[in-house]
């Protein structure tokens, strides 16, 4: 598995200090967030999968605990929007440049507003997709807003 990959040259660029977390990529799970936690033994509260979304048909880039749902209420209301919605994988792919259980908001394509749910502040350290399948990065909160010029909200639903 390759080490270096734009999430992690974006977080080098930065002057971020992080770890890298490597793991068993299973294809067929649909939960990719939860085995990703599953794998690495951590709570799914502190690792944070990547979700691509449209906010009025703008992309952006939202970050939520694993184990939870995004509110496409309160993700519109954040970036100012009267609609959000899940954008699709092949449209993900093609703004990001990362294949789908392995896409990061950090080294996108295209930088595209980007906000974090913020139960992240409760952890001294997250994990976050480290830019391909089976790679978690794991920095601290305050890093990670940081580099991807980020702020926290409440994006979760019930």
């Amino acid at each position: 598995m390759a080490k270096t990959t734009p999430a992690t040259q974006a977080l080098a660029k930065a002057g971020v200090t992080f770890e890298l977390v490597a793991y068993d990529y299973d294809p067929g799970d649909q939960r990719v967030g939860l085995q990703a936690a599953e794998a690495i033994g951590e709570s799914a509260a502190r690792v944070f999968k990547t979700l691509m979304m449209e906010a009025d048909g703008k992309p952006v880039c939202v970050l939520i605990p694993s184990d939870r749902e995004a509110s496409l209420k309160k993700v519109a209301a954040h970036f100012g929007a009267k609609h959000a919605a899940m954008m699709t994988p092949a449209a993900a792919e093609r703004l990001t440049g990362y294949h789908v259980g392995g896409i990061s908001a950090l080294g996108q394509r295209r930088k595209v507003p980007t906000a974090v749910d913020a139960t992240a502040l409760a952890f001294d350290t997250i994990f976050v997709n480290g830019g391909q399948r089976g790679l978690q990065a794991k920095l601290t909160p305050a890093d990670l807003l940081h580099t991807l010029d980020a702020r926290t909200a409440d994006l979760l639903g019930k």
